[in-house]
C-alpha cells in the first residue's frame, strides 16, 4: 500500500519526500485547496520545484484542488488545474462536480483522484464518479468501517484510499457547515475549518476554556491536555454529564490494522497534516514508513513514538472501532 504523505510548504515537502512518503500531497496558496491558512501552501514556482524535487527521487506529487467551486469565480479552480498538469502534477485531488468535468474534458490525461470532500461513501456514489469523470482513485470519508470499505472494495473498478493518522474528521466530509456557523468561514468553499485567526484561550480559575468565534467550546483542568476547538470535538452538556457529543479531541490512528485495510481491498494509505510543521512531518513518515515494513508484534511500540504529537496526545480508532454515540 502506498504511503501518502502531506506537506503545506515546500521545507515540509522535501522533508516528506526525504522520510519515505510515496507520494507527497499539497495545494496551491489560496482558497482552491481546503487548508487555506496563512503561510501555508505553494505558488506555481514552488510548486513546479517541489515536483521536480520529488520526481528525482521516484516519489508522486499529487495537488488538492478539494473545496467547492465559488459561483462567478470558477476561473480561479480552472486555472489551477490547468497550472498543476503543466507543472507535472501526478494527480490532481477533486472535490467539485463541475472541476471533476472541467478536468476529465479539458485535461484528459491528467490523473484524476477524488477528494474525501466529496463524501463519496457508497459503491453507488464511487462508480459514478468513475463512470462519468474517470476517477482513477477515491478517498474515502472516516466514518466508515473496515468491513464497510471491504464492501465498497468488492463493487467498484477505482484505487481506493484512505486515511490512517493525523486529525479526524468525523462530520459528513464536504457537507460540514458547523465552522461556518462559528466563524463564516468555510471549510467547504473557503478551506479553513476552525481557523486559528477565530481561536481564544482564557484562563477561568484552574481552568483553561477554549472558544471559537466567541462560543465556549471546552473547558480543560490543569492536568488535562487541551485540544484545537474545533465544534465536531467540543464538550457539550447531554442529558446529566458533560461528553463529547460526536468525537475526542485526539487524532486517529489506524496502523495496527494495517493487515485488514490491505484485506480490505485498500491502495493507499493517508496522513493528515498539512498544517503541521516539517519537523512533524519528518517523525511521523519515517515513523510510518518504519511501521510498514515491521512484523505486525513490533507496530505497536513504533507507533508509540508518535502519541506525544497526537491531538491532545492520544489516539482514536474512530469508526473502525465504534460507532457514533
Amino acid at each position: 500500500m502506498e504511503l501518502i504523505c502531506p506537506a503545506g510548504t515546500p521545507a515540509s515537502f522535501r522533508e516528506a519526500v526525504d522520510a519515505g512518503a510515496d507520494a507527497v500531497y499539497c495545494g496551491f496558496r489560496d482558497e482552491t485547496n481546503a487548508r487555506n491558512f496563512p503561510g501555508l501552501n505553494f505558488d506555481v514556482a514552488e510548486l513546479r520545484d517541489a515536483i521536480g524535487y520529488a520526481r528525482e527521487r521516484k516519489v508522486k506529487t499529487f495537488v488538492a484542488l478539494n473545496t467547492f467551486m465559488t459561483a462567478g469565480k470558477e476561473d480561479l479552480w480552472y486555472r489551477r488545474a490547468r497550472e498543476a498538469s503543466e507543472a507535472g502534477a501526478d494527480a490532481l485531488i477533486v472535490a467539485d462536480f463541475g472541476l471533476m468535468a472541467h478536468v476529465a474534458e479539458h485535461h484528459p490525461a491528467q490523473r484524476l483522484h477524488i477528494s474525501v470532500q466529496a463524501s463519496a461513501s457508497n459503491p453507488e456514489a464511487l462508480s459514478y464518479l468513475v463512470d462519468c469523470f474517470g476517477a482513477a482513485r477515491i478517498v474515502l470519508p472516516r466514518t466508515l468501517t473496515i468491513q464497510d470499505i471491504a464492501r465498497i472494495a468488492r463493487s467498484v473498478d477505482c484505487e481506493l484510499e484512505v486515511f490512517v493518522f493525523g486529525g479526524l474528521c468525523v462530520m459528513a466530509e464536504g457537507r460540514c457547515s458547523l465552522s461556518s456557523y462559528a466563524t463564516g468561514k468555510s471549510p467547504n468553499m473557503n478551506g479553513v475549518c476552525s481557523p486559528a485567526s477565530h481561536v481564544r484561550y482564557r484562563q477561568t480559575g484552574g481552568d483553561l476554556v477554549s472558544e471559537l468565534g466567541g462560543f465556549t467550546i471546552n473547558r480543560f483542568s490543569e492536568e488535562e491536555p487541551a485540544g484545537y476547538p474545533t465544534l465536531c470535538k467540543g464538550r457539550f452538556a447531554v442529558g446529566q454529564s458533560a461528553t463529547y457529543a460526536f468525537e475526542d479531541p485526539v487524532s486517529l490512528d489506524v496502523m495496527d490494522q494495517l493487515d485488514d485495510l490491505r484485506a480490505a481491498g485498500v491502495k493507499a494509505l493517508k496522513v493528515e497534516g498539512r498544517q503541521r510543521g516539517k519537523a512533524y512531518i519528518s517523525e511521523v513518515v519515517s515513523t510510518l514508513r518504519a511501521t510498514l515494513k515491521a512484523a505486525p508484534a513490533d507496530r505497536p511500540v513504533l507507533m508509540s513514538r508518535l502519541r506525544k504529537l497526537s491531538e491532545g496526545q492520544q489516539t482514536t480508532k474512530g469508526a473502525y472501532e465504534k460507532r457514533w454515540r
